[in-house]
């Protein structure tokens, strides 16, 4: 239906034609909106005032440009917060119990799809939900891991481990000797076991039940086993170790710190379970002697 435009009195154009001025107003508007984001001090007001021009004088011109500050206020709120919201929260925890409140939001950023960083019997980790592909994606952009990397699933219980890796009674005797504790064994996936967490080649996953408050405390409140890795960043000779140091290199990366206080730098010794005999990949903080009275 066309616009109908009828005099409103003397003056100029946009004052006897409110439907003009109505329109004026609007494409300007949208117009600062687009753009307005992207500028700061000087440049910000010469665009106000040249939009003000546009709009008219008097009240027009006073509410155009308090309604543009309120516009350019807004999308300065909105850039702080989208960037106070890309920082990742710090859980500061008691080691030995750790507080429910506190895990509870960190089992929420994990169901959300987020990337924490958490202490364990050996040194922090990585941890992510075990059904989020763009989780494990950012873990492997923040590790520099390949697709020939082995992921570790932390379990609750030996039932949970059976659920993700096939078991002969050997292997069942050997992780129920060792387990919780600082140990990775590695086993074959069971057909449960998404293939992106498995090994590309030999189809074999790790498995891991730490002896520590934070993460059994995190895995009875999610209730389902979690993705993990080793918090070592590239080209770096030791895993992080302190939950503030994390903070300040991964703040932009991951979505919480769960601090636990000191927990080392060695981490978990690695078993070859998949191969007879067993081999011992990596040599951490799991002592070897409970591996070496338990072969096929």
């Amino acid at each position: 239906m066309p616009l109908e435009l009828r005099p409103a009195g003397k003056g100029r154009g946009h004052q006897r034609y409110p439907v003009m001025t109505t329109l004026a107003r609007t494409r300007v508007t949208r117009m600062l909106r687009a753009v307005i984001e992207h500028l700061d001090g000087q440049g910000r007001e010469r665009l106000l005032e040249g939009g003000a021009d546009l709009a008219g004088g008097g009240v027009g011109r006073k509410t155009f440009l308090a309604g543009q500050k309120v516009a350019y206020d807004s999308v300065s709120w909105a850039k702080a917060n989208h960037k106070a919201a890309q920082m990742s929260q710090y859980f500061e925890l008691h080691p030995v119990t750790p507080q429910a409140r506190l895990i509870r939001q960190a089992a929420d950023a994990l169901r959300a799809g987020g990337v924490i960083a958490y202490p364990t019997d050996s040194c922090y980790a990585l941890g992510w939900h075990i059904g989020d592909k763009s989780a494990l994606d950012r873990v492997r952009r923040i590790r520099g891991a390949d697709r020939h990397h082995h992921f570790t699933v932390v379990c609750a219980d030996l039932a949970e481990v059976g659920r993700f890796a096939r078991l002969e009674t050997w292997q069942f005797r050997l992780l129920k000797a060792c387990l919780p504790g600082p140990y990775t064994f590695l086993l074959r996936a069971s057909r449960e076991t998404p293939r992106r967490l498995q090994h590309e080649r030999r189809r074999t996953i790790g498995v891991r039940i730490p002896d520590h408050p934070v993460p059994r405390m995190l895995l009875r409140e999610l209730g389902e086993p979690l993705m993990s890795s080793t918090l070592l960043l590239p080209d770096e000779p030791e895993p992080l170790t302190s939950g503030r140091d994390i903070q300040v290199r991964l703040e932009h990366d991951i979505d919480a710190v769960l601090d636990g206080g000191d927990c080392g730098v060695v981490p978990t010794t690695v078993v070859d379970l998949s191969v007879t005999p067993p081999v011992v990949v990596r040599e951490g903080r799991g002592p070897l002697d409970r591996i070496l009275g338990h072969r096929p």
